[in-house]
Parts: C-alpha cells; structure tokens; sequence
C-alpha cells in the first residue's frame, strides 16, 4: 500500500509537470501591447511579444481585410485603445483559433500592399513583429511640386550629367573648335523657387536618443524641422518639402529617394546628438565623407544613426543602366564630388550661424558616412542641433524659443549660399542677373538669342563660352548675364 501511495504520487507529480509544461507550450508568447503609426503612405503596426512566435499573414477581399496569425500566443492587452485614425484600418478584431492560436483580423478602408518582419530584443524594446501596409502609387510627400516645375528640375539634372560625360569626354580628346551649329533659342526664364528637403529624424517606434528628463530625439527635431520649413516657405524663391510630417518612421535609404522625388535642390536631414557622458554640448555639422571620418565621434554617430534603419528601403543610387561600367563610375564621381563640394561650403556657412546661437561641439564641418547624406545628384548635410544627453541642452532643445533661434540658424545659412550660387533657372538667378547692369565683357540675353549666335557675334568658340560660365549644355535664359571670355 505504502509502494501504492508514493507511485500514485510520482504519476500525480509527473502529470502536473506535464499539464504545466503543456501550459506553458500553448501559451509560449503574449501580445503584451500593440503600437500603430500612420503615414501618408503606410501604417506600421508593431506587436510587441513576451517570446518570439511565428506569424503568417495574409490578405482577404470582399471585404478587405489583413489577417494576422500567431502561433501559440495570447492576447494581453486592448488593441480597441489604437489611434486608427489616418491610417487604413477601420477596425481590429480578435480570436482565439484552435490549439491556442491567435487571430489579428484588420477591418480596411483602402487598398494595401502588407508585408511583415520580426526583430530581436534591443535596448528598448523586446520581441516584435512589424506589420507594414504600404499603400501603393502614394507618396510619402503631400504635396507634389508642380510638373512644370519638375520638368525643369529635369533638364537641369540631364544637363548637368551631360557636362559630367562632357569632361570625360575632354580628358580623352580636344574639344572642337569648328564652326557652332545653331542651338535653341533662349527660353523664358522660369523663376522657379529653390527647393529644400527637410528630414526630421527617426520616427514612429525609433525615438532616436532619449534625454535625462525622458525628452525623445524624434519630438525635437521634428519641431524644429516644422520651424525650418515655416522659415523657407515664408521666403520669396524657396520652397520646403518636409520628408517627415508626423510621428512615423521612414527608412533612410527612403528619405534620400523621397527628397529625389521633389527635385530637391538641397536635403537637410535635422537630428539631436546623444553620447554616454552628459558632459558633452553644443551643435554639429556633418556631410557624407567617402573615406571613412574626420573624427572618432563622426564615426561613432554614423554607426549609430545608420543602424536605426531596420528594414533598409529604396536604393539610393542613380540611374545610369544605359552607361557602361566604367563610365558608370566616372559619372558618379564627378556628381559626387561636385555635390560633396557644395555641401561643405553649405555646411561651413551654417556652422557660422548656428555659432551665433548656440556653442559648437567642433568647430569645422565634420565627415561621416551617414546612409541619409549618400544622394550623389543632391548637396546634402546632417544638423546635430545639440545634445539631448547634456541636461542644459535638453532643456533648451524643448523651448520653442530656441528651437526657432535654431531653424532661422540653418536657413540663414542655406539662404547666404543659395544667394551667391543660385541654380540657373531659379527666381534668385534671374534676381541676381536683372539688378545689375552687364559690364564690359558680359551680355544679357534676350529673347531670340541662341548660344551659338552670341558665340559667334562675340568671336569666341561656343566650348569656352559654356565654360566660362558654368553652363551644362546649351539651354540658356532671358535676362541671363553671360561672362564673355576675351580671345
């Protein structure tokens, strides 16, 4: 009997160690909360997990719906309380299938593109599966630049890779100076305004760096990205297109392509710095380097902020599949090197403003390899606007005050350079050539002229006329003063 009594406590042990161990299988994960983020292409819905699980997802009609299967998972929070305004989900419903399943179905209002990752636990955050619905033919960008105006921006952009293929061309031959052929005649000029993209960083389920006080990176820039885009939108000949509008993330590669999208003249990407010690303040200017960094920081900073990009995103290369390889690459160091130029001399002029608001961490632009900078047909900078981790300086990044002191900064840096380089067909050019008088050996064109017919009129080879000043091609404008070079 005394034999009886401990086997049948043996069984009666074994099997509550059983049934626990089935518990525990059945219910291996937990929704512990669920985040949504609408954009004005996607929505990204992040399920956070007590344990990973397997997910399977897939798309029904009639009506639209996205259903979301996890394995061995439970429900422990109400997805009733998500924000679904603005995004493609109308209603969330959930089930419990059999073997202890559990079913996401997303009610639709639009048609919808899914797709869905899982990431590994970080510093921040544990296990999560990342539902994205990307809306298909949408922009991330509102408002759309006019096609005129983005017709211009194109021909700027062709001719200028046909001077780059020009150069190449002179280093392996002469130019000619035969006679010119007639070219087309001088166009209206387009006044057109001098487009900035302005990228607030992070965004959506990356807050960026977190301040003593609990200030998140992504808040901050965002606002000041909103005042910078107020101060160039509030001035004749400039336009701001905002890469980021909302609390939503974009994928770096994405922000670049976004900015190509809108013919950018010129992309700043705004960010807070963080470091561990709190000691360290003061303001940054960063542009692309392509040989690693001006400095151990630099480097630190690239590492850090490239690593916020989860999901990688679009290519941020050029098109330049009709080109032959080496060719390809020729092209792609001159566009480089002329727009790592410009944005140096940019960065160095807002560097000086920002000087007079605020103390400078370094006090010459810095060089890092910033996945946002790499855009080879677009100046491009990256603002550290201060450190969020010194507690003076998180203080001051949350006041409206200083945050407009920093965006008027910024533009009145951008806002000198453009002045003295305007691109050729911008309202500031056709300023900058009607407010004063040709002198000498310049000539205003008018309407009817052609490039050859001023070349020859003047005696010089059209070749030496472009390069005199600065021309990509032949497309020249009314009221345009053109230097002419004496023979």
């Amino acid at each position: 009997m005394e034999m009886k009594g401990i086997a049948a406590g043996v069984y009666r042990l074994l099997a509550a160690g059983f049934f626990a161990l089935a518990a525990v299988d059945v219910q291996a994960s937990s929704v512990e909360s669920m985040r949504l983020w609408a954009a004005p292409d996607h929505a990204r819905l992040v399920f956070d997990l007590s344990a990973a699980t397997n997910a399977n997802v897939f798309s029904l009609e009639n009506p639209a719906r996205l259903v979301i299967d996890l394995d061995d998972t439970q429900m422990d929070t109400d997805p009733s309380t998500l924000p679904l305004h603005d995004s493609a989900i109308t209603s969330v419903r959930t089930g419990v299938r059999e073997g202890g399943d559990l079913r996401v179905v997303l009610e639709l209002n639009r048609e919808i593109e899914p797709r869905h990752f899982t990431l590994t636990p970080n510093d921040q955050y544990g296990h999560r599966l990342v539902v994205d619905l990307e809306y298909p033919g949408e922009s991330a960008v509102e408002n759309p630049i006019d096609p005129i105006e983005a017709m211009i921006r194109d021909q700027e952009i062709q001719a200028q890779r046909a001077s780059a293929q020009g150069l190449l061309s002179d280093s392996v031959a002469p130019p000619s100076e035969a006679a010119p052929t007639e070219v087309q005649a001088a166009k209206p000029h387009p006044r057109r305004d001098i487009i900035i993209a302005v990228d607030a960083g992070h965004g959506g389920e990356d807050p960026g760096a977190i301040g003593p006080s609990g200030t998140r990176e992504k808040d901050v820039v965002l606002e000041i990205a909103r005042r910078l885009a107020a101060e160039v939108n509030g001035t004749e000949g400039f336009k701001a297109v905002l890469v980021r509008d909302g609390d939503y993330y974009i994928g770096l590669r994405q922000r670049t392509a976004l900015a190509r999208e809108q013919k950018a003249d010129f992309f700043v990407s705004i960010h807070a710095d963080a470091f561990t010690s709190p000691r360290p303040q003061g303001s940054s200017v960063y542009a692309l380097s392509q040989r690693g960094a001006t400095s151990e920081t630099a480097q630190w900073l690239a590492d850090s902020e490239n690593r916020s990009d989860l999901i990688g995103g679009v290519d941020g290369n050029l098109s330049l599949r009709d080109k032959d390889q080496v060719l390809r690459g020729v092209l792609l160091d001159l566009t480089m090197t002329a727009t790592l130029n410009d944005s140096l001399s940019i960065g160095g002029q807002v560097l000086e403003q920002l000087g007079r608001i605020n103390r400078l961490h370094k006090s010459r632009v810095e060089q890092a390899g910033f996945m946002v900078l790499k855009s080879p047909d677009i100046p491009s900078l990256l603002i550290e606007v201060g450190f969020i981790s010194n507690p003076d300086e998180e203080r001051r990044l949350r006041d409206p005050v200083h945050q407009s002191g920093l965006s008027q900064a910024i533009f009145s840096g951008l806002r000198e350079h453009f002045e003295r380089f305007p691109p050729p067909a911008s309202l500031l050019a056709w300023q900058r050539d009607n407010q004063r008088r040709p002198s000498g050996n310049e000539y205003r064109i008018q309407s009817g002229d052609t490039l050859s017919a001023i070349a020859v009129r003047h005696g010089v080879p059209v070749n030496q006329l472009r390069q005199a000043n600065d021309l990509n091609g032949d497309v020249i404008r009314v009221g345009q003063v053109l230097q002419i070079p004496r023979s």
